[in-house]
């Protein structure tokens, strides 16, 4: 059938009558697979329950808004229509309804944030989304220890964290996972390196690597100081930082990181060859809050990925209970 091409509506059921809103989800989640399998995988259904559901708006609104054939699905010029003016509507709508829901369960006091190296757009942009939504519920904002990831959330220190990955660690949760950065190293302006417009792993075998000192856990620091030449441990960005000014040894740092704490006599060189820096959020199993959970909702919608799904946990082995 042509695009846009008319369709016969069944009694009872013509344009705007019984509205439903799986529909709506159906279709929307179809617009951006543009494939049926894919769009049941995620609403967890079946592909003939999609073709149902599409069938069921098509119906309502009176024409075609997607085109099957046995090669490829695309919207019509209808549905391409459709979908821009309805995707703003549908977020808003689902805005209203888990502000309700979360007024409901009572999102309010204090939540007491973490995080590790920078608080960069995307956390305080989760954050301001969080605040938006419950202002009942005041963020606070705490810098964790380069060297101790994960004691302030264990000993209750912050209700949650944002800290760098790998997380193994069984009495931990953890939840949204942030896209990976490239890997970055620091070193001083008199090093060899830092004339090169970037690097690769190789070049960095035997170069020593500042790590973090205990308590973090060993598998935590041989991830982000991959190098069996001796080099300085520190407990802090700075004083890592500041030993590579001093030409001690180089630090890999992902790139946001990198531009936050710029300085005259350290270069940041990229490297490739390196798995991606990750950042995930994390909070202990027995202290599990609604403001913990609700934080870790709007954190996934502001740009990290959830739970669940590669590239979801970052090689992390911790799972939710």
């Amino acid at each position: 059938m042509g695009r846009g091409g008319d369709l016969p509506s069944r009694p009872g059921r013509g344009p705007g009558h019984g509205l439903e809103i799986r529909e709506l989800e159906c279709f929307l989640v179809l617009a951006e697979e543009l494939h049926f399998g894919r769009a049941g995988e995620r609403l967890h259904v079946s592909q003939s329950r999609v073709s149902q559901l599409l069938a069921a708006l098509e119906r309502r609104i009176g024409a075609r808004l997607v085109e099957r054939t046995s090669r490829r699905v695309a919207l019509t010029t209808l549905g391409e229509h459709f979908v821009a003016e309805l995707r703003p509507s549908y977020a808003e709508l689902t805005s209203v309804v888990e502000r309700a829901t979360a007024a409901a369960r009572g999102v309010t006091g204090t939540l007491r944030l973490g995080f590790q190296g920078t608080a960069d757009a995307r956390l305080m942009e989760a954050v301001a989304a969080f605040q938006e939504r419950h202002p009942g519920c005041v963020t606070e904002i705490v810098e964790i220890p380069f060297a101790d990831p994960f004691g302030a959330v264990r000993h209750g220190g912050v209700d949650a964290a944002v800290v760098l990955l790998p997380v193994d660690e069984p009495d931990l949760v953890l939840g949204p996972v942030f896209c990976g950065e490239r890997q970055t190293v620091a070193v001083s302006v008199r090093h060899p390196f830092a004339g090169r417009p970037s690097l690769t792993a190789a070049d960095l075998a035997g170069t020593p690597l500042i790590a973090a000192t205990a308590p973090a856990p060993a598998y935590w620091r041989a991830a982000h100081a991959p190098s069996d030449t001796p080099a300085p441990a520190v407990r802090t960005l700075q004083e890592g930082l500041t030993l590579v000014a001093a030409d001690r040894g180089a630090m890999l740092l992902c790139r946001p990181t990198a531009d936050y704490h710029g300085r005259k006599d350290v270069v940041f060189v990229p490297v490739d060859g390196l798995p991606d820096s990750v950042l995930g959020m994390v909070w202990h199993r027995d202290a599990e809050t609604a403001r913990v959970r609700e934080f870790a909702r709007v954190l996934g919608r502001a740009g990290a990925v959830g739970p669940g799904g590669a590239p979801r946990r970052g090689g992390s082995r911790t799972r939710r209970p």
